[in-house]
């Protein structure tokens, strides 16, 4: 596994929203997408947060609504990103550290440039998903 980088795993183009985006919205985006995160970003495509599905969970358990919130209201700004020349080793090793199943990937110049996620990790591992470059999904 060390000698796979994260740019041959990673999906992309990844889904974005900005942060004044309604909870609501992107819920729904969620599902219609069949994908349990969104990368939040800036006009300039830099990350400023993410949204999973699990914040959603936390907003329900609260008893929230998402009709009267935005993506701001409930998304983590302290964000572990990797850029696409990390070792998958590495990040399966950040994600189990950090507890975390999502990890945007991110380039100086251009930003956000995918996602790589436990998904991602357990296709390859299982041989579903040949390392290709960047696969479409999230």
């Amino acid at each position: 596994m060390d000698d796979i980088f994260v740019g041959r795993l990673m999906s992309s183009p990844v889904t974005t929203v900005a942060a004044d985006a309604s909870a609501e919205s992107v819920a729904e985006q969620l599902l219609d997408e069949g994908i349990s995160s969104v990368v939040v970003v800036d006009d300039e495509n830099r990350i400023e947060g993410i949204l999973t599905s699990t914040d959603f969970v936390r907003i329900a358990a609260q008893g929230g609504r998402t009709s009267a919130v935005t993506v701001a209201d409930h998304m983590t700004t302290d964000v572990v990103t990797t850029s696409v020349n990390e070792s998958i080793e590495r990040v399966a090793d950040l994600m189990i550290e950090e507890g975390i199943h999502h990890v945007p990937v991110v380039d100086d110049t251009e930003g956000v440039v995918g996602i790589i996620t436990t998904t991602d990790l357990t296709a390859y591992l299982s041989g579903i998903e040949d390392p290709s470059p960047a696969r479409v999904a999230n």
